[in-house]
């Protein structure tokens, strides 16, 4: 267990997401989006970067996002109720230009009106795949965040396919590079939705941020 947590905070974790999770809806406008919950969190990431395998492990229910079958091509906000106290917001996977450009533009407008518009929009959470560390594409997103004046926080996924010694480097460089990033939150989580590693520390952060509100 991180030493940034007590094992209260864990224990709080632990009970936010133990509570039942649901789909809600897929809103592909602005026009479409529920009603704002009181703390909405998004999870944003490249296409393979293991956003729906992160939200499975988070609530602990198989199935509960899909991955497409086809990466890139997804246009919608997943919302998803926990515990009836938060709403996880799943946003499309990037880094995939199989879409017209005209296409992209367009829903490229909709996510900077999500972000920049958004009530209750506390944090977004960026996954980043610890094997490839940040590219381009996340580049991308990060400086959509900072325009957005969004505050983010990175998770590096499939934590379990490098050693801990490339681990440790891949967060450094991470670290180095959120300095950069006026809306980074410094503290990075490494998981695995495989392993479970890094799970009882990211449900802690969230449970943090519902209960402070």
């Amino acid at each position: 267990m991180s030493d940034r947590f007590t094992a209260d905070q864990i224990a709080a974790g632990r009970r936010l997401f133990g509570g039942p999770s649901r789909f809600v809806m897929g809103a592909a406008g602005l026009e479409h989006l529920p009603p704002a919950s009181a703390v909405e969190i998004a999870v944003a990431g490249r296409s393979n970067a293991g956003k729906s395998s992160l939200i499975n492990a988070l609530t602990g229910v198989n199935g509960l996002a899909r991955a497409s079958n086809t990466p890139g091509r997804t246009r919608e906000l997943n919302f998803f109720d926990v515990n009836g106290r938060l709403a996880l917001v799943d946003m499309p996977g990037y880094g995939f230009a199989k879409a017209p450009k005209s296409e992209v533009k367009a829903w490229q407008a909709v996510l900077r009106g999500y972000l920049r518009g958004r009530p209750g929009l506390t944090r977004a959470f960026v996954l980043i795949d610890a094997r490839h560390g940040i590219l381009k594409a996340d580049e991308d997103m990060l400086d959509l965040l900072d325009e957005a004046a969004v505050t983010y926080q990175i998770v590096l996924t499939k934590a379990d396919k490098i050693t801990p010694a490339e681990l440790a480097k891949v967060t450094a460089k991470v670290a180095a590079a959120m300095k950069k990033h006026p809306a980074a939150f410094p503290e990075i989580h490494a998981t695995s939705s495989v392993t479970g590693a890094g799970i009882p520390e990211l449900r802690a952060e969230i449970a943090g941020l519902v209960e402070t509100l």
